[in-house]
C-alpha cells in the first residue's frame, strides 16, 4: 500500500513538474514575442523620429530660402519695375543649377538688349539646388529677381528609365540683338492664332551651313525649345503637368500639344555656348557649336507675320513645295547642288529619312513620330543657302492637300 502510494505521489510530482515547465516555457515565448514587439514598435518610432528631423530640417531650409526671396522681392523693387509705363509682354525666366560662370555670360548677354525694354520683359533667375556661387552671381544684379526653389525633396523620375535632369540649359544660351523685338511680335501672333502653342527662338538645323534669311520664321510640329515662350493660359493649362524636379520642356509641350504646333526662326536667336553642361562632346562640336546665332537687326514691328497663321500657312507652304524641283535615288547631295532653285527628296519612313539626312548632315533624329523641325513631315533648310531643300514625308503631300504636282 505505501509502495503504491509512493509511485502515485511520484507521478503526480512529475504531471505538475511537466506542467510547470510547459508554463514557464509558455510564459517565456510570450514575453519574447512581446519584447520582440515593443524592440519593434521603438524601432519604428525612432525612425519616424528620424523623418520628423530631416523634414523640420528641411522646412527650416525652405522657411530660409523664402525670407532670403522676400527680402531680396523688397530690395529690388520689382513691384515699381512693373509698374511702369510700357506694358510687360513676357517674364523672361533663365533657370540656372550649378554654373555660376555659365549665368553670369546668359545674364550679360540679355541685358546688353534688355535694358531699353525692361518694364516690358522683366528679368528673372529661376535658381534650382542651393548652389551658393549661383545665388550670390544672381543677387548680385539688381536687374533681374532671384527666385529659389523651395522643394529641397530627393528628385524623383516619374517613369522608369526616366533620365534626372536639372536646368542646364537655359542658363548657358546668349540671344540675339533682335530677341526681345521677335518676341513681341511673336506674342501679337499667339494671341490671334490659337493653334500655336509656342514659340521659339531656336533652329535645329540653325547651323551656319542650313540658314540665310534671317527674316523667315516657320510653323513646326515640333517643339525646338532652347528659348521658348508660352501664353499665360497654356502655362496653366501645362503647369499642373510639370514635374517638379526638372524642365523637361520638350516632353511636357510635345506631348500635351494636341495638334497645336510651334513657330521657329530660320536663324536662331539663341546660341547654346554650354559644351559642359547637359550636352557634350562630340554632339555639341557638331549640332551646336556651329549654330548660327543672328546678328542682324530685323525691324519685327514693320513685319507683316500673318502669312503664318493657320489656314495661310498651310496654303503658303504647299505652294512652295509643289515648286520645288523633285530629285530621286542615290547622291541627293550631289544632285541638289547641280539643280537651280529648291529642290524636294522624299524619304519612305524614318530609316529612310535618317539615310538622306545624314547625306545632308543635318539631324536624323525623330521624337514622338516627328523628325526634328518638321511641318506635316517635311524638314526643310537650305543647301547650299540660299537653295532650300524639302525632305517630304510619304503622307506630307496629302497633310497638305496636295493633289498633284
Amino acid at each position: 500500500m505505501t509502495n503504491k502510494f509512493l509511485c502515485d505521489f511520484r507521478f503526480l510530482l512529475l504531471a505538475a513538474a511537466v506542467a510547470f515547465i510547459y508554463i514557464q516555457v509558455e510564459a517565456e515565448t510570450r514575453c519574447t514575442s512581446q519584447m520582440r514587439k515593443l524592440i519593434d514598435q521603438i524601432s519604428m518610432q525612432q525612425s519616424r523620429i528620424v523623418d520628423l528631423e530631416e523634414d523640420k530640417k528641411r522646412q527650416d531650409e525652405e522657411y530660409g530660402q523664402m525670407k532670403a526671396l522676400v527680402q531680396d522681392l523688397q530690395l529690388k523693387g520689382l513691384q515699381r519695375r512693373m509698374n511702369k509705363i510700357q506694358t510687360p509682354v513676357a517674364a523672361v525666366v533663365v533657370m540656372a543649377c550649378n554654373r555660376a560662370d555659365y549665368l553670369e555670360r546668359t545674364i550679360k548677354s540679355i541685358l546688353k538688349y534688355q535694358n531699353a525694354v525692361a518694364s516690358k520683359f522683366p528679368l528673372f533667375v529661376s535658381q534650382d539646388g542651393s548652389d551658393p556661387q549661383v545665388r550670390k552671381k544672381a543677387l548680385s544684379y539688381d536687374q533681374l529677381t532671384h527666385m529659389q526653389h523651395l522643394d529641397s525633396k530627393l528628385v524623383q523620375t516619374e517613369r522608369p528609365g526616366e533620365l534626372i535632369a536639372y536646368y542646364k540649359i537655359a542658363h548657358d544660351m546668349e540671344i540675339a540683338p533682335d530677341f526681345f523685338d521677335y518676341f513681341e511680335a511673336a506674342a501679337a501672333l499667339m494671341e490671334k492664332d490659337k493653334t500655336i502653342m509656342a514659340v521659339s527662338s531656336w533652329n535645329d538645323n540653325g547651323q551656319k551651313q542650313f540658314v540665310h534669311d534671317p527674316e523667315i520664321l516657320y510653323r513646326s510640329d515640333f517643339f525646338p525649345g532652347l528659348g521658348w515662350m508660352l501664353t499665360k493660359p497654356t502655362w496653366n493649362e501645362l503647369s499642373p503637368k510639370w514635374p517638379k524636379a526638372y524642365w523637361d520642356d520638350w516632353l511636357r509641350l510635345q506631348e500635351n500639344h494636341k495638334g497645336r504646333q510651334f513657330i521657329r526662326p530660320e536663324v536662331c536667336r539663341t546660341y547654346n555656348f554650354g559644351e559642359h553642361g547637359s550636352s557634350l562632346g562630340q554632339f555639341f562640336r557638331q549640332y551646336l557649336e556651329p549654330i548660327k546665332l543672328n546678328d542682324v537687326q530685323v525691324d519685327w514691328k514693320s513685319k507683316d507675320l500673318s502669312y503664318l497663321m493657320e489656314d495661310k500657312y498651310i496654303k503658303l507652304f504647299a505652294e512652295i513645295l509643289k515648286n520645288a524641283k523633285p530629285i530621286n535615288g542615290a547622291d541627293a547631295v550631289l544632285k541638289a547642288s547641280n539643280v537651280q532653285g529648291d529642290v524636294r527628296v522624299h524619304y519612305e519612313d524614318q530609316p529612310d529619312f535618317e539615310r538622306i539626312a545624314r547625306q545632308f548632315g543635318v539631324f536624323q533624329e525623330w521624337k514622338d513620330g516627328v523628325p526634328r523641325t518638321a511641318y506635316k513631315g517635311v524638314v526643310v533648310f537650305r543647301y547650299p543657302p540660299p537653295r532650300r531643300v524639302f525632305l517630304v514625308g510619304p503622307k506630307s503631300f496629302e497633310l497638305l492637300g496636295i493633289k498633284s504636282v
